[in-house]
């Protein structure tokens, strides 16, 4: 884009030129909808959290960082590493509710990046029996199992029956204790197998773009082992390490799945001390008399931490330049062929990881064809009546009618939203591009609780009773959530496919006479179609199985509930009675969503999706 001279004549003949009625309709509709359903949202919530007796204060920020409830350096309470009647307790000590999502997030955070560098550097390093194969079992963890997965989880290291504790320690006498994995701990072990992924695929793209001949000249000069490492492939590989690593650490802080599934499992009151389920209890109180500020302090707080470590990240990885002459991974990525032995370690490594990391999409598919919710140590008949609810029970059908609708509206919107703001920010030069890109980018790092409370706050307030008052209808803010939520996927998709356009052939069509709208929908828009596809496969997927907005707004009435509220209200309060095996069957149902979607995008689009869209 050029840039805007001083010369008022030629800024004004440069905006006339650049905004025609569509560029104008496409500008309005942009800004509207990321002010209306962004920015006035998350105003209201600051607004909210800095009030105190009618005047601006900091008492509730104080109140939360004195409180030793949200924030205390010494312990209070938990265990961790204890042994009692032959038991390991896991469960993670409790420093304050605020303070244990920080710890919580690092952890998560830290864990995925050691074993997504790991699983990156033999998958793009080395030749093995089988390769294609893992890396397809690798991303198993990203299938949709909200709240069922932590369940599974708790219930698979149930220190009495779980089947892993009687394989490890009745039948393998491997270990001397049962384990006990539960509470802050739990919620760490479960988010680290669902979240690795994320920092895999980013490694391992980047591992791939390196130029093989930058390594080979530093091991000619004596560079090998961990020095090569350290000197030349870490930095190179160090912009897909920290994209995935802060992902991890946003979705980890913002995650309400696995606090839920480990209180319906086992209710370990240790579940319930993390800043996430504490904002979503308070939608309990919505339907009496309203959030409290205090709760919007710390929805604040942590979308301060979210957005601040996102673009310190980007800043620290920006500083530096990253560029190769050439991309290694195009004609002949650095890799190797290892020794039988070591062949043979690097599979058995990949199957142990599979094999944790998938429990839970194994146990969710268990949990829905038999009888393991209510038979104990393992399943002892098989059966479709929990399949067949998706059918039978009208609760469970209306959730499902319920997210399809709003997910496949909430698609429709972000291709229009999402492609006009992709057109003017890649192909049109009007002042506040570079805004209007960075608002449609944030929403990557705002949690989703965050925007649920601002979502509340503001249209409860500004438009009471009216269609868009949440405790009168939350329909059209569930769908607005999703939206905006996902925005950034079909953005960036969109605006992948406009980069490949050349503007000679937008000039070429202008020169015959045709407009600018005549030009977009029978040049641009044959050439991107793909690209918006993907971008609406990516927003349904992920709409479809979102949680932080679906729990909180969908707990204002019940009608309205969609799949993921259901799924939670099963695991959280009806656990014990087995019916958590219908929470599975609509988790199965969204995984085959998903795979559905992989198909259609691998084989009908012809190409490969990253379904993190990060």
């Amino acid at each position: 884009m050029t840039s805007w001279g001083p010369n008022f004549d030629e800024t004004i003949t440069r905006l006339r030129r650049e905004l025609d009625p569509m560029t104008l309709i496409q500008v309005v509709i942009g800004y509207l909808t990321l002010i209306v359903f962004l920015v006035l949202p998350l105003l209201s919530m600051v607004i909210e959290a800095f009030i105190y007796q009618g005047a601006v204060s900091l008492y509730w920020f104080w109140d939360i960082l004195t409180s030793v409830e949200f924030t205390s350096l010494a312990s209070q309470g938990g265990r961790m590493f204890e042994v009692r009647r032959g038991i390991l307790i896991l469960w993670g000590i409790d420093h304050g509710i605020l303070l244990n999502s920080l710890i919580v997030a690092f952890s998560v955070a830290i864990a995925c990046s050691v074993i997504g560098i790991i699983l990156a550097f033999i998958m793009a390093r080395y030749v093995f029996p089988g390769k294609q194969m893992f890396q397809v079992l690798l991303l198993v963890p990203l299938l949709a199992t909200p709240f069922v997965n932590a369940y599974v989880i708790g219930k698979l290291f149930d220190p009495r029956n779980g089947l892993i504790n009687f394989i490890l320690v009745d039948l393998l006498h491997l270990l001397p204790w049962r384990l006990d994995i539960d509470g802050l701990f739990g919620i760490t072990f479960a988010q680290t197998l669902a979240y690795y992924p994320i920092v895999y695929m980013n490694v391992v793209a980047s591992l791939n773009s390196i130029d093989p001949s930058l390594e080979e000249m530093a091991e000619n000069l004596g560079a090998k082992g961990l020095r090569l490492f350290r000197t030349v492939t870490f930095p190179l590989m160090l912009p897909g390490l920290a994209a995935g690593a802060i992902m991890t650490f946003i979705f980890s802080l913002e995650d309400l799945g696995a606090p839920i599934g480990f209180v319906g499992a086992r209710a370990n009151p240790l579940a319930r001390k993390v800043a996430s389920y504490q904002i979503y209890s308070s939608f309990a109180e919505a339907l009496t008399g309203g959030i409290s500020p205090k709760t919007a302090a710390l929805a604040f707080i942590i979308l301060i931490v979210t957005a601040s470590s996102y673009g310190a990240v980007r800043w620290y990885v920006n500083r530096r330049s990253y560029a190769m002459l050439s991309k290694g991974g195009r004609w002949s990525p650095r890799v190797k062929k290892p020794s039988t032995r070591t062949r043979t370690l690097v599979v058995v490594f990949l199957l142990l990881i599979i094999g944790l990391a998938s429990m839970p999409q194994i146990g969710t598919v268990i949990l829905a064809t038999t009888d393991w919710a209510t038979s104990g140590t393992l399943p002892t008949e098989f059966t479709t009546k929990y399949l067949s609810t998706l059918w039978t029970n009208s609760q469970v059908t209306q959730a499902v009618l319920n997210s399809l609708l709003y997910s496949v509206v909430a698609v429709a919107a972000m291709i229009l939203v999402g492609s006009s703001i992709a057109y003017i920010v890649g192909k049109r030069d009007i002042p506040g591009n570079k805004v209007l890109d960075t608002l449609a980018t944030i929403p990557v790092a705002i949690p989703g609780i965050s925007l649920a409370i601002g979502y509340f706050l503001f249209f409860s307030d500004v438009f009471r009773d009216t269609p868009l008052d949440p405790l009168i209808d939350p329909a059209l803010l569930i769908i607005c959530a999703y939206m905006i939520r996902r925005l950034p996927f079909t953005t960036r998709s969109v605006g992948a496919g406009l980069q490949q356009v050349d503007k000679s052939l937008e000039e070429s069509s202008m020169n015959l006479g045709a407009n600018h709208p005549t030009t977009f929908y029978r040049i641009v828009l044959p050439l991107i179609i793909s690209h918006m596809i993907n971008g609406a496969i990516l927003g349904f997927v992920y709409s479809m199985s979102e949680v932080s907005a679906s729990v909180t707004l969908g707990a204002l009435r019940e009608d309205r509930v969609p799949i993921t509220f259901f799924i939670s209200q099963i695991v959280y309060g009806a656990a014990a009675t087995g019916s958590v095996s219908i929470g599975a069957a609509l988790c199965v149902l969204l995984m085959t969503v998903q795979i559905a979607a992989m198909a259609i995008s691998n084989f009908i689009l012809k190409q490969k999706t990253s379904f993190l869209g990060v």
